[in-house]
This record gives structure tokens, C-alpha cells and sequence, in this order.
């Protein structure tokens, strides 16, 4: 996996069932670069917005409980002032999957298994895409 020096301090909330998924998924990223949590159910990846507060968040789908979809609804509800990109990491492929997932509120359907090369690489994207919408609020709000 490449090693992007640039998304230093920028936070990937990694939520999957799947324990060994879930956590070499938060390994390859912070290798990569990235400051990770990893959740392996839907009440404490909620939990984690707002002690973490997540630059962006990757969620497999199928969970007991809180799945990935419920997941995304919530978190598109929740009051925060910029929205968080959501990408669905599953095993659902598919023009139906990426149509539940988009109307779920997800930003990206990728397909496992995951290209770790790919996933940095579309997190790096996020993170050069995010520093010029943060410096446009910057110069606009003043803050």
C-alpha cells in the first residue's frame, strides 16, 4: 500500500462486523497514513461521531442490528456543518446495491475486496478535495 504523507490528522471511521476486516482495514490505512477508529457494529460507530469526529467513514452494509444503510440515513440526519463522505465498503455489487446505497446516502459503493491502493488513493482524493472546501470557508467565513 502507498503511503500518502498528506492526510496526516485526517480521520477515517472504519465500521464493519467483521472483526479481521474491520481492524486490517484500520491497519492498511493508518500505514497509509490515516488517523483510524474501527467499529464493528452500527451503535458504536454513532457513538464515535461525535468523540472522534471522522473525516470521513467507510461502512460495510450488512450488520445485525444498526446495518450500514440505517448507519448512513442517521448520520446524513445529523446536525453537523459539513457533511461527512460516506463509502460503502461491501460485498453487494450490483446496479440495485449501488442504487440502495446512493439513496442511503452513501458517496461511493466499492466492492470487496478493496484495492488498498485504490481506498488510499480515493481517501487522499477526499482529503485534497475537503483542504479546498475548508480553505474556501476559511476565506468566506473568516474563521
Amino acid at each position: 500500500m502507498q503511503h500518502f504523507s498528506e492526510p496526516s490528522g485526517f480521520r477515517v471511521l472504519c465500521v464493519d462486523d467483521d472483526r479481521d476486516a474491520a481492524d486490517t482495514l484500520g491497519v492498511l490505512l493508518q500505514l497509509a497514513g490515516f488517523e483510524t477508529r474501527v467499529c464493528y457494529n452500527g451503535p458504536d460507530a454513532l457513538a464515535a461521531l461525535t468523540d472522534f469526529r471522522p473525516d470521513a467513514c467507510l461502512f460495510d452494509i450488512s450488520m445485525p442490528g444498526i446495518d450500514g444503510y440505517e448507519l448512513a440515513r442517521r448520520i446524513r440526519t445529523w446536525a453537523d456543518p459539513r457533511p461527512i463522505p460516506l463509502v460503502a465498503v461491501t460485498g453487494h455489487d450490483g446496479e440495485e446495491a449501488r442504487r440502495q446505497t446512493a439513496a442511503a446516502g452513501f458517496d461511493l459503493h466499492l466492492t470487496k475486496p478493496v484495492d488498498p491502493d485504490m481506498l488510499a488513493a480515493i481517501l487522499a482524493d477526499i482529503v485534497i478535495l475537503r483542504g479546498d472546501v475548508w480553505a474556501e470557508d476559511t476565506a468566506t467565513n473568516g474563521v
